[in-house]
């Protein structure tokens, strides 16, 4: 193969990913590459928390980047499953969100997770990937216009 004096000073290793200076750098780099199409990054992570005595009992967390506000994870202790618990945290998102130049929340879940429940609230299923191996596993892509 043949390989310029470039690649092969370039030394790929493991690093920590949530080394402070390693997201400065990605978001320094996603910022100008936005910037130099006429778009704005706007990158923000979020999380929110259900407590009960305390204690969390739910979370939803994700972050914001260009016009829309991905939903990377959400999940209530199986104790309070039901209870409203799920619902309050995406109104809390929602609420967050409401207003701030945004045009969606997109989010994924599979098939043993919580399909119906982001249906019942409102999210429009785009697409499911189905997963032979493991039906399971299938996983469905979510969106939701921010009102």
């Amino acid at each position: 193969m043949n390989e310029t004096a470039t690649e092969k000073n370039i030394i790929i290793e493991s690093v920590d990913p949530f080394e402070e200076a390693l997201g400065a750098w990605i978001d320094r780099n996603f910022d100008a590459f936005a910037e130099q199409n006429g778009v704005k990054c706007k990158y923000t992570p979020f999380a929110f928390t259900a407590k009960q005595n305390g204690s969390i009992v739910g979370v939803i967390k994700g972050h914001s980047f260009y016009r829309e506000v991905h939903i990377s994870e959400l999940i209530v202790n199986e104790t309070c499953r039901g209870q409203g618990v799920g619902t309050r945290l995406l109104d809390a998102a929602e609420a967050f969100f409401s207003g701030k130049d945004f045009d969606h929340f997109t989010l994924t879940t599979y098939r043993f997770q919580a399909p119906a429940f982001y249906q019942k609230r409102g999210f429009t299923l785009e697409f499911i990937r189905e997963n032979p191996a493991c039906p399971a596993l299938a996983k469905y892509f979510f969106i939701k216009d921010i009102i």
